[in-house]
């Protein structure tokens, strides 16, 4: 019997659910900013699918392209959820236009694509979900731990297509990470009496994902406060395979 390579193993851990639209709930006080520049990130989901699909036009392993298709497709799924979070709680106009600056900042760096794929979800989208999930409405609280879920599959597909190739991030594009993230924040306060409110917490948060691959402070959002079934109308529940 063959032996399964990580990429199989991988795959076999996927899940299928399908976005709904949600209904607006209450955001944490003093998040509310912050959560709409978080939210115009957004824009840069689908880029990420294209990073992928870019890659998978270059040289990436063979016994990788399966799993890296369909981490596209969730790519489109994630974009499609949180345009629904978008339609229900809206957006800030000015936020939504400085995310298209820096996603076209993204997209132009010149860095390979799966690396820039790996950074922008291991050290934004794995701090900015954790944050919709202390501070969102249970709308945001469930997608985005759904998109989690999905997300852990890809870091863990691009890491090992980037260790295959050789690659790493340059100095300059830590420094687009770490642009892109102080926007989101800037908004919070620091030594807030509520950590979840604390700049510095999220971005010592990044800076962890960034250099050492995890963030021992974001444990606690494993069980992260997910809300009940009974809180929710039935159009705020995702729908799984």
């Amino acid at each position: 019997m063959m032996r399964k390579t990580p990429y199989e193993k991988l795959i076999e851990r996927r899940r299928t659910w399908t976005p709904v639209k949600t209904t607006a709930g209450e955001l944490k006080h003093g998040a509310e900013e912050t959560i709409y520049r978080a939210l115009a990130i957004r824009h840069m989901e689908l880029p990420v699918g294209a990073f992928i699909e870019d890659a998978l036009e270059k040289n990436v392993p063979d016994h990788a392209r399966d799993l890296l298709r369909l981490n596209v497709k969730d790519e489109e799924k994630h974009d499609l959820a949180l345009g629904y979070i978008a339609e229900a709680i809206g957006t800030d106009p000015e936020a939504e236009a400085e995310a298209l600056r820096l996603r076209q900042a993204w997209e132009l760096h010149p860095d390979h694509t799966i690396t820039k794929a790996l950074v922008a979800e291991r050290a934004i989208f794995f701090v900015l979900l954790p944050f919709f999930r202390y501070n969102g409405d249970s709308g945001l609280r469930t997608v985005s731990a759904d998109i989690s879920r999905d997300e852990q599959i890809h870091v863990a597909t691009n890491s090992l297509v980037c260790r295959e190739l050789g690659l790493s991030p340059s100095n300059s594009l830590d420094k687009l990470r770490k642009a892109t993230i102080n926007w989101v924040l800037q908004p919070l306060g620091i030594n807030t009496q509520d950590k979840y409110l604390d700049k510095k917490f999220w971005l010592d948060s990044s800076d962890n994902l960034m250099y050492q691959g995890k963030a021992p402070e974001l444990v606690s959002t494993k069980s992260a406060r997910m809300p009940a079934f009974f809180e929710h109308s039935n159009a705020n529940l995702p729908q799984y395979a």
